[in-house]
């Protein structure tokens, strides 16, 4: 009988979340990556502040991509997209040698968010991206301790 709370659960906490990002105009998409992230990444807080600040770097990186794009490529023509992609993603591996910044999903995630919405690259545009990210993580947190709860209330079968 586990099944149908939780179905509930999430059938209402999605719910809620897809009209409050329709509501606002957030890309919606883009706050269920971060509540998948929640779930495939630790479902703790210490582990979404990481996810979050990996996926935040992630999508700088995103920026930095764009822009020392657009340099190379007045210096080499069309090569300068891809060489740019190279070097940063190329040097991923040696930023994952960090211990708080080894998430590499989490990084390719940030750089989906930034290259699927495509905002213009300036401060706001990018920056209200982080609302949608932060919501997400908030209604997977919401989600799973309301369905932790409702499981605990459960009579355990032996």
């Amino acid at each position: 009988m586990k099944t149908l709370p939780t179905a509930i659960a999430f059938g209402l906490f999605g719910a809620i979340a897809v009209t409050i990002s329709f509501s606002l105009q957030w890309p919606t998409w883009v706050m269920f990556v971060a509540w998948v992230s929640f779930y495939i990444f630790g479902r703790t807080w210490q582990a979404s502040i990481k996810t979050f600040l990996q996926i935040t770097l992630g999508m700088i990186m995103a920026v930095l991509i764009q822009l020392t794009a657009g340099l190379l490529t007045t210096l080499v023509g069309p090569l300068g997209f891809p060489l740019s992609v190279f070097f940063f993603i190329g040097s991923l591996p040696y930023v994952a040698r960090t211990k708080n910044l080894n998430n590499i999903p989490a990084w390719f995630l940030g750089l989906i968010i930034l290259f699927g919405v495509h905002p213009e690259l300036e401060p706001l545009p990018i920056a209200k991206l982080l609302i949608p990210i932060s919501a997400g993580f908030i209604f997977a947190w919401a989600n799973n301790l309301v369905v932790e709860k409702l499981h605990a209330l459960q009579p355990q079968h032996e």
